[in-house]
């Protein structure tokens, strides 16, 4: 895979390729998650389309949307008149784990997380689109919301392409462990790190009692 198919909206064409000829299939394996609702893509226009602090549409996400917009659909990403409808993360984790005592302990760090958007995917956790401050790809990073054990907001994917290109087994998993395994990736190192520095101060993860 050369340089410029590894990221974007470049990736994610590679993805609709490898699941246009079958679209109605799970994207997970231990849950019947389809790619696309009834196997038929449905685009999604983008054009003017903002997230409500005035950030762009990341290149992948826009990418996806030309292809198909039920998967966002399915995960509340829009308001009935078409524009997009982020929740602060507290909000977020109250409506997928419980406001007590899930949300109230996500409630602190809600003006770092003020636009988020679930994803599919985990069990005890959540897959989390941040709007934040884009990458050298124009792209927003994806956290894992956890709490199986202390509650925490990892650093995952460096983006929405790279999110996709993993679930739909394009690439290899990440090396490593953990949730932030994509740090010590040579081409996606760099992203992560970004990320890193700009929601976390340089640390991959925040940990219960947030500040």
């Amino acid at each position: 895979m050369s340089t410029g198919d590894a990221h974007g909206a470049a990736l994610v064409e590679r993805v609709i390729e490898s699941v246009r000829p079958d679209p109605g299939r799970s994207m997970l394996s231990y849950r019947t998650v389809p790619w696309v609702e009834g196997g038929t893509p449905a685009p999604r226009p983008s054009d003017g389309l903002t997230f409500p602090s005035g950030r762009s549409l990341s290149p992948s996400l826009r990418a996806w949307l030309a292809f198909d917009g039920s998967l966002f659909d399915r995960h509340d990403w829009f308001h009935d008149d078409g524009t997009l409808a982020p929740r602060p993360l507290s909000e977020l984790v109250s409506d997928e784990l419980g406001e007590q005592p899930w949300g109230e302990l996500f409630a602190p760090v809600d003006a770092r997380f003020p636009e988020c958007f679930l994803l599919p995917g985990g069990s005890d956790s959540r897959r989390v689109l941040v709007v934040s401050e884009p990458d050298a790809a124009g792209e927003y990073p994806v956290l894992a919301i956890d709490v199986d054990d202390l509650p925490c907001a990892a650093l995952m994917y460096p983006g929405f392409d790279l999110y996709l290109a993993e679930t739909a087994a394009l690439i290899p998993p990440a090396p490593g462990d953990g949730y932030s395994a994509w740090l010590a990736d040579p081409t996606y190192g760099p992203r992560m790190r970004h990320h890193a520095k700009h929601l976390f101060a340089g640390a991959t993860a925040i940990e219960y009692p947030f500040d």
